[in-house]
């Protein structure tokens, strides 16, 4: 029956679909499932890393367990971006998830540190294999208007890995064997593969030129770039946990490491990322600031409450579960349909909250203050966590056409991952130069955060750029 002109309907609006309408379920579902399998294992090796460290003896190296994941992450989403936009995603997911799963199994066996290293190395690659190619997932699976929300999903997958995660790990270190951290994960990524991989055959790629930068001709090209932004990632690293012996050989890893940044990151990001020209090459800039802040600061917050207040690691882990939960938290708060601001405000808001609360986590140093305290602070800086990442991911979206979106993808990643290689690499810097091996390093833990308060705020200050005239 038709409406005549002029006459109304009684009959309510048609709710729009959501994730988990028919057309989008298993896709979600297994996104979801993916997501949460990768959340349960980082929180659950930044719980157990202070006790695996200490056996192996590797904690005046602690930092390098998280920045070296982080540097073969940059390889892995260089690789990832241009091939998920001549190929579609299907590859880099089933590539990256069985590197990530190797890596856990070599760091679950490992005997030295430098082997814990080298699994963490290959895990790394793996898991920028995958990010990469569940932004694209995102990006051809669901329209625009569902976005906000599917990234809020993903935000909120976190919750449950962290609060059942960090007990869990905690438990397993100290009462039956770190290694099971990284060994109960590997079958769970077979299963999490079966059910993912079909509902991607329809996603092909996107209509990326060969030849074109995004295509396979480029892909070569900017693997070798990438190739040598992780080589140079990992110099700089290596030379600034031996910064306290400036042997000819540390000086020329300095030197080496900081030509191939400077040589091959403007190549890897959007033309003006560096000069944070407005629009999508500031939103690319920025997320490094927030990840360079973020992940450098927590690395050590598990740490600092094990060996300055005495905490068992399952009690430690509790702060990492707060910023998980805040974190979703903001990113909900973002994905509501009718904003009462715009985009590059949010993300300036969560800045700020973000400069704030690690401007304040010394507090949990001092033997005054109850050890309690930096759970709920941590909490907050989730959320402001939250508010900033899941804006600057659906603001690229937004910014980019469909033949870019695996490229642009990977610039962000590239800017998130050496965001928080460098930022953990200074703070382990400072820690390796100062460290006490009597553990009072209480002094030591304020000045990395209060140094990386000043990157948040840098973030703050520029996010406003985000906006395009």
């Amino acid at each position: 029956m038709t409406i005549p002109a002029g006459a109304t309907s009684d009959a309510p609006p048609r709710r729009p679909p959501g994730p988990l309408a028919p057309a989008y379920r298993l896709v979600t579902l297994g996104i979801i499932g993916l997501v949460t399998l990768v959340a349960f294992e980082a929180l659950a090796v930044s719980t157990a890393m202070p006790v695996v460290a200490r056996a192996l003896g590797g904690l005046r190296s602690y930092g390098l367990a998280f920045s070296l994941f982080l540097t073969m992450q940059l390889l892995g989403t260089v690789l990832a971006g241009g091939w998920s936009d001549v190929r579609g995603p299907r590859g880099p997911i089933v590539s990256g998830l069985g590197l990530f799963a190797a890596g856990l199994v070599v760091c679950g066996t490992a005997v030295t540190f430098p082997m814990l290293l080298a699994g963490r190395v290959v895990a790394g690659v793996g898991g920028g294999f995958m990010v990469v190619a569940l932004y694209v997932v995102v990006a051809r699976s669901y329209p625009e208007s569902l976005r906000p929300t599917v990234f809020g999903w993903i935000s909120a997958a976190w919750v449950l890995p962290s609060v059942v995660g960090p007990p869990i790990a905690g438990w397993l270190a100290s009462q039956v064997t770190w290694r099971a951290v990284f060994l109960v994960v590997p079958p769970m990524a077979v299963l999490a593969l079966l059910a993912l991989v079909p509902q991607l055959r329809h996603l092909g790629g996107g209509g990326g030129d060969a030849e074109a930068p995004g295509g396979q001709g480029g892909v070569a090209h900017r693997g070798l770039l990438g190739l040598a932004l992780a080589v140079g990632a990992t110099l700089l690293q290596w030379a600034a946990q031996e910064v306290r012996d400036l042997r000819p050989l540390v000086v020329a890893a300095l030197a080496v490491g900081a030509v191939l940044l400077v040589v091959s990151l403007p190549r890897l990001l959007p033309p003006g990322a560096l000069r944070l020209r407005r629009g999508l090459p500031t939103v690319v800039a920025v997320r490094g600031l927030f990840t360079c802040c973020f992940f450098a600061a927590e690395t050590f917050v598990p740490l600092m409450l094990v060996t300055e207040r005495g905490l068992r690691p399952a009690l430690a882990g509790v702060a990492l579960t707060g910023g998980a939960v805040g974190w979703a938290a903001g990113s909900w708060a973002q994905s509501r349909p009718r904003l009462p601001v715009s985009r590059p405000t949010l993300l300036v808001a969560g800045a700020g909250v973000l400069t704030v609360v690690v401007a304040l986590l010394p507090l949990g140093v001092l033997p005054s203050v109850p050890a309690y305290l930096v759970a709920p602070l941590w909490l907050v800086a989730g959320f402001g966590m939250g508010l900033g990442m899941t804006t600057t991911s659906v603001l690229l979206l937004d910014l980019s056409p469909e033949a870019e979106q695996g490229r642009n993808t990977a610039a962000l990643q590239v800017s998130d991952a050496l965001g928080g290689v460098l930022g953990i690499g200074a703070a382990g810097a400072v820690f390796a130069a100062l460290h006490d091996p009597r553990g009072d390093d209480g002094d030591v833990f304020s000045a990395i955060w209060w140094g990386l308060a000043v990157v948040a705020l840098a973030a703050a200050v520029v996010g406003r750029r985000t906006r395009q005239r």
